[in-house]
């Protein structure tokens, strides 16, 4: 991975997680045990702080970043998809932003939460539990349901599941020129959410 310190603050990531090598870390940045930062992403700590709570996941090319003096937080089990934009924000626990959504400055999104991809959350908004978001501006659709919150948490529990597979197997290496006669296959467990 690419990290810096700057004003004599270094980033933090617990040996038990995962920082993709072209992921970038800067400055106040805490990363706690079991979470994945995915390739491409940037977790900027050069004005306010970032922390990753426990077994949370930040996706391909996201960014998180924040003003001076804020403090971003992806809550446990925070499930950031590929592309989604962080800037002075709390994350609930076990809640879900969707790929290329944007979540503004300090807005709040409560537990067990989900915002749907593309959505644009304004700053200062501030939700409940449970809460399915989509739009631009991002508006409260419904609660989440019980079948939404069990699939997001099969494809969230994938993720620390990646962690510790990218931590035991990923090595660098050069391509192939074909495949194999006997090529493995990767086996995993997730799956797509029903139509809601």
């Amino acid at each position: 991975m690419a990290c810096y310190k700057i004003d004599g603050v270094t980033p933090v990531v617990h040996p038990t997680a995962y920082v993709h090598p072209t992921a970038v870390l800067i400055g106040d940045v805490i990363i706690k045990q079991g979470c994945y930062v995915g390739p491409g992403a940037c977790l900027r700590g050069d004005f306010g702080r970032i922390t990753m709570e426990e077994e949370s996941n930040v996706q391909d090319n996201c960014v998180v970043h924040g003003f001076a003096g804020s403090h971003t937080i992806i809550g446990k089990h925070g499930h950031i998809g590929h592309g989604a934009i962080l800037h002075g924000c709390v994350i609930g626990e076990d809640s879900l932003i969707g790929m290329n959504a944007v979540v503004m400055d300090e807005a709040n999104i409560g537990a067990e939460s989900i915002v749907a991809a593309a959505a644009f959350v304004k700053s200062r908004f501030s939700c409940d539990a449970r809460s399915l978001l989509m739009g631009s501006p991002a508006r409260l659709v419904r609660q989440v349901s019980d079948e939404e919150l069990k699939w997001k948490q099969t494809g969230t529990q994938e993720y620390i599941d990646l962690t510790t597979r990218c931590l035991e197997s990923m090595v660098e290496c050069h391509p192939l020129t074909e495949p194999e006669a006997d090529r493995p296959s990767l086996k995993t467990g997730y799956h797509k959410p029903k139509n809601n």
